[in-house]
């Protein structure tokens, strides 16, 4: 299913934060859609990520000692804003469709202009939603904003070697593998070796 927006004109958009009038982007895919974080949503946050950090630890930082505090979350928001504003980052919160149920993020980080036109792609699924294809869905909706909306040339993923279920998403989304990254990113405290993946614009398939 195509992503749509809310009322935008992709060719107006400027910088990401907004398009014309104020309205943010709305992304939407098979029984998913995304949006901005904001402030309202820190308790679902907060209860999502506290009851699947089991399941989130072995793919993740080490979280800090305030990791699930409103105020660590109302830096998060400030920030997430702010990456926006300079085209540098997008975050995106994964939701439900027909229960509005926060599930998970997306994020497009590291964003690069220049002679580059690329960002990477990373993100998160609470442990109830895991498995039934909700990020997924999420991850090809993000596929047209990426490429139409910001405009870039190239979408880059990685994930840790034994991560399975990562690595048949990327590849359900049409990312190819392009190599191993030795010791790429410290991940649970340890500097873990990832698979790098990768789309181009002139790969993606029609949905």
């Amino acid at each position: 299913m195509k992503a749509q927006f809310a009322r935008a004109n992709p060719i107006a958009f400027m910088r990401g934060l907004t398009f014309p009038g104020g309205l943010q982007p709305v992304l939407r895919g098979k029984g998913v859609y995304l949006r901005y974080p904001r402030m309202a949503d820190f308790a679902a946050w907060a209860r999502l990520r506290g009851e699947s950090r089991e399941f989130l630890t072995p793919w993740e930082p080490v979280w800090a000692d305030d990791e699930l505090t409103r105020g660590a979350f109302r830096r998060r928001i400030k920030r997430y804003n702010k990456e926006t504003r300079l085209d540098s980052a997008y975050v995106f919160f994964v939701l439900r469709e027909n229960d509005n149920q926060l599930m998970g993020g997306c994020t497009l980080s590291n964003v690069r202009r220049g002679v580059t036109q690329c960002c990477t792609l990373g993100y998160w699924i609470g442990e109830r939603f895991a498995r039934r294809g909700h990020m997924t869905e999420a991850v090809k909706a993000l596929i047209p904003f990426v490429f139409r909306t910001l405009g870039l040339h190239r979408m880059e993923a990685a994930c840790l070697t034994g991560n399975e279920a990562s690595k048949s998403l990327l590849m359900r989304c049409g990312f190819r593998q392009e190599g191993l990254a030795r010791r790429y990113l410290l991940i649970n405290g340890v500097w873990a070796d990832h698979l790098l993946f990768a789309l181009l614009e002139d790969e993606v398939q029609p949905s």
